[in-house]
């Protein structure tokens, strides 16, 4: 189902309420709106299979754009407004985008875009208009609240995070159905069968748009009829308000975001009414065991998790009672065959760690562009096997069990070092804020492991608390995982998902190194 749908049954239900300005959306108003915008898109010449780029916050009509493209038979692509002009503009330019929106608050990132993405006429901007834009609201006034005569089914075409190497755009077919052909299987069907959302849910975002979980995970509770409650920036303790101003049923969560709840003092997180939440779901990074738990006895046993990623590759998910007797798994496949390999390719046995792929009917995607990428990600016999990039092992029930990405994995003396268990360790002391651990080159041994540690606030910076800190560790992890090195940083580089950018925070020791 799409707005259009839950427009004539309930059209003054909010199908968006934002989290700090309250202000709201009903399914009529977000069916028009986005209806206008796609007789625009069309009127200006855009054709099923073209794509869209939209850089904005988490706006109020940031649904309206997506909608818009996907009852177009458009690709749209979210545009994370954290990015410099130039990667932004890479972006838009690598998928092809004709059509680019904006907004008056991005203006600084905007404009200097404009120059170097000449293959996309058509810009608009909310909320007032920069030179070189038009102005959205007033381009789409004039046009007619009525659907197209055709309304081809769209897709997203979102990029990976970069956390890893530069962005790439993950690219499906489109399906070549109708935006209200029935049966059709999207992000809602696996709500209502997971996490048992319907059109009574209130789902609270607290995440980005420009990520996928994020956009996509709120755009089934649209198609379910439910309502979105969409913070403009995750604040913990705002969370909570909202958990009790909008009666949320649901939300989903990255690890980051569950550690600064357990981390605000006890009694402000007791003093909030959360009895409505039906379901926390969380994904996106390795959850520390112990941060789990304490959740699980703060909110009950209503805490799941999934694994999954842009590509589509495959999907697992588990209960939070399922978790109490598989600590640390992130569950059983509900889309994809889970398949361990090792370095030479070959499936191994049960208990083993390797390379996780998963084995679909068909190769569910493939990177824009770059089809190298794309046959990197696929297994060299089985090209129906795809990966995220994953390390982990299943169990004899068929639990799967991630110990960390394969780009992260540090090598010492020829014995592979999983820096997410290490991270996992440190992140339960009282003093830690938050953590990175990572290997650095060491003559003798290959890698070493260091950690940079974003100290709690009164905590210092000291060589004293270094050393108080492995020694922590030597007391739970075995000698050759305690790092050598614990460096300090006042904040690490995070993206607004919580997704920790490592890989930029190594390089700069490796410069220093040079």
């Amino acid at each position: 189902m799409y707005p259009g749908f839950h427009a004539a049954t309930q059209p003054d239900k909010p199908a968006v309420v934002m989290g700090r300005s309250g202000e709201t959306i009903t399914y009529r108003e977000l069916d028009q709106g986005s209806a206008r915008l796609a007789q625009l898109l069309y009127a200006r010449g855009l054709r099923p299979g073209d794509k869209i780029a939209l850089l904005a916050e988490n706006h109020p009509r940031y649904y309206e754009v997506y909608w818009a493209a996907i009852r177009s038979g458009l690709y749209i692509t979210a545009v994370s407004w954290r990015l410099a002009p130039d990667e932004a503009a890479y972006i838009v330019n690598d998928c092809g985008a004709t059509a680019f929106i904006s907004t008056a608050q991005q203006a600084a990132t905007a404009v200097p875009m404009l120059g170097l993405i000449p293959g996309c006429p058509l810009r608009l901007m909310m909320d007032g208009a920069s030179a070189g834009f038009e102005s959205y609201e007033d381009a789409v006034h004039d046009y007619a609240a009525e659907p197209l005569a055709e309304q081809p089914r769209g897709e997203v075409m979102l990029y990976t995070s970069g956390t890893t190497g530069r962005p790439k755009g993950v690219k499906r077919p489109l399906s070549g159905r109708r935006i209200d052909d029935p049966g059709v299987i999207g992000v809602s069907t696996l709500e209502r069968m997971m996490l048992g959302m319907d059109e009574t849910s209130v789902y609270l975002c607290p995440a980005p748009l420009y990520h996928s979980a994020g956009l996509q995970w709120s755009i089934g509770a649209h198609e379910l009829g439910g309502t979105v409650v969409l913070m403009e920036k995750f604040d913990a303790e705002e969370m909570l308000r909202l958990f009790e101003r909008e009666r949320v049923t649901h939300t989903q969560v990255v690890p980051t975001m569950l550690v600064r709840l357990l981390k605000l003092p006890e009694q402000t997180r007791r003093s909030y009414d959360v009895s409505s939440l039906t379901c926390v779901v969380h994904a996106a990074a390795p959850c520390p065991a112990e941060v789990k738990r304490q959740v699980i006895d703060w909110l009950g046993p209503i805490v799941s998790e999934y694994y999954a990623g842009t590509e589509g590759c495959g999907l697992t998910f588990i209960s939070a009672a399922e978790w109490l007797e598989h600590p640390g798994s992130v569950g059983r496949p509900i889309i994809g065959i889970p398949r361990i390999c090792g370095e030479d390719g070959t499936e191994l046995a049960a208990g083993k760690t390797g390379l996780v792929y998963f084995e679909r009917d068909e190769s569910p995607f493939e990177y824009h562009g770059d089809p190298a990428k794309t046959r990197s990600s696929h297994h060299p016999e089985h090209p129906t096997w795809s990966t995220f990039g994953d390390i982990g092992y299943l169990d004899s029930g068929g639990y799967l069990y991630l110990t960390d990405r394969l780009a992260f994995t540090i090598i010492s003396g020829g014995v592979n070092i999983y820096p997410a268990e290490i991270e996992s360790c440190l992140i339960m002391h009282p003093k830690v804020a938050d953590v990175a651990v990572f290997g650095l080159p060491d003559p003798e041994m290959g890698e070493y492991v260091h950690a940079v540690v974003q100290p709690a606030a009164g905590a210092g910076e000291s060589p004293e608390l270094a050393e108080e800190l492995r020694g922590y560790m030597r007391e739970r992890l075995a000698g050759y995982k305690v790092p050598r090195m614990v460096d300090f940083r006042g904040e690490l580089p995070r993206a607004a998902t919580g997704k920790l950018y490592k890989r930029q925070l190594r390089e700069e020791y490796l410069a220093a190194q040079a």
